[in-house]
C-alpha cells in the first residue's frame, strides 16, 4: 500500500475541509455529494489509480478517470491538487471569474487531470467506454475508471452504454455509482425510482460488486478487488453506497445540501468536525 488507511482518512478529512471552504467562499457549488465521495476520490487517487501528475491528454501508459456527475467538481479539484496536479492554493479560485476551476469541469482552461467537460449528465460512461476501447486498440493494459451519480441514471444514454459495454467485452473498465439515494429535487425513490440497480446491471452482463463508500478500508478494498476482476470479459460496476454530506452531522443524508453552500456559522460548525491534516489552502 502507498498509504495506511489512517493516512488516507486524514487526506479525506482535509479534502472535505477544502470542499466546504471552496463552496462557502463563493456561496455556490455542490457540497453534499462532494463530501459523500471524498473517501472514494482519496482511495482512488492516492492508492489505486496508476496515474501521472505530469499530465498528458492522451493518457497513454496510465489509468484514466472520468467524472460524469461533474457538479461535484469541488471534491475532484481538491484531490487533483492534493495529489500534485496543480498548486493547492489554486483551490481559492474555485468558481471565480477566469478560473481554471469552473463549477463543472471543462477542458478549454487546460486544467491538468481533466480530459472531458462534464456535468451535462448521462454522458460520462459513454466517454469512458470509448477510452477503454481505445486502450485496447493501442495495446495499453491500463484501466479506465468513471464515476456516475445515481440520479444521473435517469438519463437514457446511460442504458445504451450499459448494453454496449458487455456486448463488446469492455473488460478494462471500472464504473462506480455514487449510490446515495438523493438528487436535487429529493430522494431518487420519489423523483424516479431506480429499483434494483445490482440486478439491472447484472442482467445487462456487468460484473457487479457492492461497497461502503464512506468506509475508507472498505472502499479501498473494493477498488482493489474491482481491479482483480478486469480482463475477464465483463465490465465492472462498483455499486457504492454513500451518504450525501458525510462527515458533517447537519448535512448527512438529505438532498437539501445537494447545491446549497454553508453560511459563515455553518462553515465554522462543519470545520470543527473535520480534522485539518495537511494545511488549509
Amino acid at each position: 500500500m502507498k498509504h495506511t488507511i489512517s493516512e488516507l482518512e486524514d487526506i479525506a478529512s482535509q479534502v472535505r475541509r477544502d470542499v466546504l471552504r471552496m463552496v462557502h467562499a463563493v456561496q455556490s457549488g455542490h457540497p453534499g455529494a462532494s463530501l459523500g465521495c471524498a473517501d472514494f476520490f482519496t482511495a482512488l487517487y492516492f492508492e489505486v489509480l496508476n496515474h501521472n501528475t505530469k499530465f498528458s491528454m492522451d493518457g497513454l501508459g496510465e489509468d484514466l478517470f472520468f467524472l460524469s456527475n461533474g457538479h461535484i467538481s469541488a471534491v475532484w479539484y481538491s484531490v487533483l491538487a492534493r495529489s500534485g496536479y496543480f498548486e493547492v492554493n489554486e483551490l481559492a479560485t474555485f468558481r471565480k471569474l477566469n478560473t481554471r476551476l469552473q463549477g463543472h469541469p471543462t477542458t478549454h482552461e487546460h486544467l491538468p487531470g481533466v480530459r472531458i467537460a462534464s456535468g451535462s449528465l448521462g454522458q460520462g460512461l459513454s466517454v469512458a467506454i470509448g477510452a477503454a476501447l481505445t486502450k485496447k486498440l493501442n495495446r495499453d493494459n491500463n484501466l479506465v475508471y468513471c464515476l456516475l451519480g445515481d440520479g444521473e441514471l435517469q438519463e437514457g444514454q446511460n442504458w445504451e452504454a450499459l448494453m454496449f459495454a458487455p456486448h463488446h467485452k469492455v473488460d478494462n473498465l471500472i464504473a462506480s455509482i455514487d449510490y446515495n439515494g438523493q438528487q436535487i429535487d429529493g430522494p431518487t425513490e420519489k423523483v424516479l425510482s431506480l429499483e434494483n440497480l445490482q440486478a439491472k446491471f447484472e442482467s445487462f452482463g456487468w460484473h457487479v460488486i457492492t461497497s461502503d463508500g464512506n468506509d475508507m478500508a472498505a472502499i479501498t478494498k473494493a477498488l482493489h478487488y474491482a481491479k482483480s476482476l478486469t480482463g475477464k470479459g465483463k465490465p465492472i460496476l462498483n455499486l457504492m453506497s454513500t451518504q450525501m454530506g458525510f462527515g458533517v452531522d447537519f448535512m448527512v443524508g438529505t438532498h437539501k445540501w445537494h447545491g446549497t453552500p454553508p453560511s459563515d456559522a455553518q462553515l465554522d460548525n462543519a470545520l470543527g468536525q473535520l480534522k485539518e491534516t495537511a494545511g488549509d489552502y
